[in-house]
């Protein structure tokens, strides 16, 4: 007669074996999402063997990635032919490809309301999807940046709906993305990774696959202790650029230039890190992340004053680069912006990427407009506006062609991203006002006249 196996025998049997084949790269892994966190990830899987499955719900993407087509210029289209190699990658909008899954991976968007509160609806939809297909003895990692609890008190509650219990039916842990989207120094598997959970099972899982494909993996005591770790990142990035922006609009008065003053700081061999001013912030982490902490500090009755104060000056930085090209408008040429042809170069959000997720570049084009100027665009890495919510009304608005009889045409260039495929001579050579705010003009500064930094 066969002698019934203890059910926690049986749960420590299929916890040795998933990390036994995480650890050999005999495991199947879910990406969920393949945005710009999601597809760099797979890259990392793909080259260390493992089997992937990648998930989203636009159908879009998985087109063009079973046509071995990227959509993100990090990840190139050989790349995504490579992934494909002896059928270890499988891109799919098919929910009921989660039971095959050892290790699912979470990588959705986790935005803003238009009240500035977290907006957890990506990660709720992808784990209701999770928890319909679920099944014993599988790992979930969130990896999309949110304040800290998400994964204990978001996560796990909709997990556990499929009648499964975190810890001891499937496993649960927080380790967040660190990517850095046009960073040619870093790419996934080169950047040490944050793992953190609520139970030594769910932690030493996610362990055994983070440590096959990146080099260092950092293990925190908990979830919550992880997702602090990455707001703690960002939101150390968004003050100290808030207080150079401030530093840039005080100095600027002083008629000092700041971009002078950072590179003579930064000599120091310690105590400075040098950070550097811009028209605002973008992109989908620096200015968003921050406010996740500000909302869950509000459930303890605590206020995030530097955040809050860095918010409204990087917040201010548009609404500055456009007093700024008034005045010089007045000063030069007698004539305000009424009326007035201005070009923007650059409308992504930081250099040689083409993701306009929350550009400043989009604030000083709608403010242009607001104050009746004629306005166009130059970016040969977004050569199309893509559709985005909160500015519907330059959705689908084309770059122009950048030529000296069209530069010859504006009253004012204003460089909003410093891409390095730009011709900085020529740009300044063939135009009558070039306001820069990134100091993409610094080798050519003593050369001509028409350069003024904002």
């Amino acid at each position: 007669m066969m002698t019934a196996v203890p059910l926690e025998n049986m749960h420590g049997s299929f916890v040795d074996l998933l990390e036994t084949n995480l650890r050999a790269q005999n495991a199947t892994i879910g990406v969920m999402g393949l945005g710009y966190v999601g597809l760099p990830l797979v890259r990392a899987l793909r080259n260390r063997n493992y089997k992937v499955i990648g998930f989203d719900t636009d159908i879009r993407k998985i087109k063009l990635l079973k046509e071995n087509k990227s959509y993100i210029k990090s990840v190139s289209n050989k790349e995504v032919e490579d992934f494909k190699k002896d059928d270890k990658f499988l891109p799919t909008s098919d929910l009921n490809h989660i039971k095959q899954m050892d290790a699912i991976l979470i990588c959705v968007p986790t935005p803003l309301t238009k009240y500035r509160e977290p907006d957890m609806s990506y990660v709720v939809s992808i784990a209701e999807m999770i928890q319909q297909n679920l099944r014993r003895g599988q790992l979930i990692v969130l990896e999309s940046t949110t304040y800290p609890g998400t994964t204990a008190e978001v996560l796990k509650p909709i997990l556990e709906k499929s009648g499964l219990t975190a810890d001891q039916d499937f496993f649960l842990a927080y380790s967040p993305e660190r990517e850095d989207p046009g960073n040619l120094h870093f790419e996934t598997s080169q950047i040490p990774k944050v793992v953190g959970a609520d139970h030594e099972d769910s932690r030493r899982l996610a362990l055994a696959l983070y440590e096959q494909i990146v080099p260092t993996v950092v293990e925190v005591s908990s979830a919550a202790t992880a997702e602090a770790v990455k707001l703690t990142e960002n939101i150390f990035r968004f003050i100290n650029i808030g207080l150079v922006n401030e530093l840039k609009t005080i100095f600027d008065k002083m008629g000092i230039n700041i971009w002078e003053v950072i590179e003579a700081a930064k000599t120091k061999p310690f105590g400075f890190m040098p950070f550097y001013p811009g028209p605002g912030l973008g992109g989908h982490c620096i200015p968003i992340d921050p406010f996740y902490l500000t909302w869950k500090a509000r459930e303890y009755g605590l206020a995030t004053q530097y955040i809050e104060l860095s918010g409204q000056i990087n917040g201010r930085m548009p609404h500055y680069v456009i007093e700024r090209l008034r005045e010089e408008l007045d000063v030069r040429f007698s004539k305000g912006l009424n009326g007035s042809k201005v070009l923007i170069l650059g409308m992504a959000y930081k250099k040689n990427i083409e993701d306009v997720r929350e550009s400043p570049s989009l604030i000083v084009y709608e403010l242009l407009k607001s104050k009746n100027a004629c306005v166009d665009f130059y970016d040969a890495h977004v050569p199309e506006i893509p559709e985005i919510p909160e500015h519907r009304e330059l959705s689908g608005l084309k770059s122009i062609r950048l030529t000296e009889d069209v530069l010859k045409a504006y009253d004012a260039v204003l460089i909003c991203t410093d891409h390095d495929d730009l011709n900085y001579e020529f740009i300044l050579k063939n135009s009558k006002l070039v306001l820069d705010t990134r100091n993409a003009t610094k080798d050519f500064d003593k050369e001509y006249d028409n350069v003024v930094k904002a």
